[in-house]
């Protein structure tokens, strides 16, 4: 039998080496899609929740209320307890807020829209211990001391607040005083919606389906407390 010759002998067949992480990128890929589509999936509550509360909820038409657009934000001020102590506005924030405004003297009138906004704020259920009820004082008038202890006792906030700041946060109807509204402040501090101060039991239950809506919208980032 012949012998190979020593070329054949030396002769090699050389193959290409693979790619330093050829086979690893795809992989590493399809871990990065998943990662991504989990994290978005996750994220869609959230998502749908501020496309309603941003874009939706401006164009759309309440059923009662008044929305307001451009939003107002918070003024950065400070209004002041009955005791004098000073509360920076922007303390206010992480709660919906239901506000009534009006002087110190508060007329009959006026003691009925601050009990309507409590009834209002109780009519909301589970949901009212994510919204403060808020009378600013406009004014230097003294509050009656009964009045105050009813505010107290039904956790109430009251706050003196300087008449220019409040016409620079809050907004009302064209020829008309800001105690002629109730307003709804957002918890990022935006006044949002107004309702008239005086309406009946029926238009009482049209406001609470337009704070029901504004209460769903949110449920995903805002929880009761601040």
């Amino acid at each position: 039998m012949s012998r190979p010759s020593s070329d054949e002998v030396l002769e090699l067949s050389v193959h290409s080496l693979p790619s330093p992480g050829g086979e690893v990128r795809p992989a590493l890929l399809s871990s990065r899609l998943k990662l991504l589509a989990i994290v978005f999936i996750c994220s869609l509550p959230v998502l749908l929740s501020y496309l309603a509360f941003y874009v939706v909820r401006p164009q759309g038409e309440a059923a009662f209320g008044e929305l307001l657009s451009p939003l107002r934000p918070v003024p950065a001020a400070s209004g002041t307890r009955l005791d004098g102590t000073p509360v920076p506005l922007a303390s206010l924030k992480a709660q919906w807020l239901l506000v009534k405004v009006d002087g110190g003297a508060c007329t009959p009138s006026c003691q009925k829209q601050l009990m309507l906004l409590r009834q209002f704020r109780l009519m909301l259920g589970k949901d009212m211990e994510r919204v403060d009820w808020v009378w600013l004082i406009n004014d230097q008038a003294p509050v009656d001391a009964t009045l105050q202890q009813g505010l107290a006792k039904d956790k109430a906030t009251v706050l003196r607040v300087d008449p220019q700041v409040l016409q620079d946060w809050l907004a009302a109807a064209p020829g008309k005083p800001l105690s002629d509204a109730i307003f709804v402040v957002d918890p990022m501090g935006n006044t949002m919606m107004r309702f008239p101060a005086q309406f009946d039991t029926a238009a009482a239950a049209k406001a609470r389906r337009d704070m029901d809506h504004l209460l769903r919208a949110s449920v995903s980032w805002d929880s009761p407390g601040r």
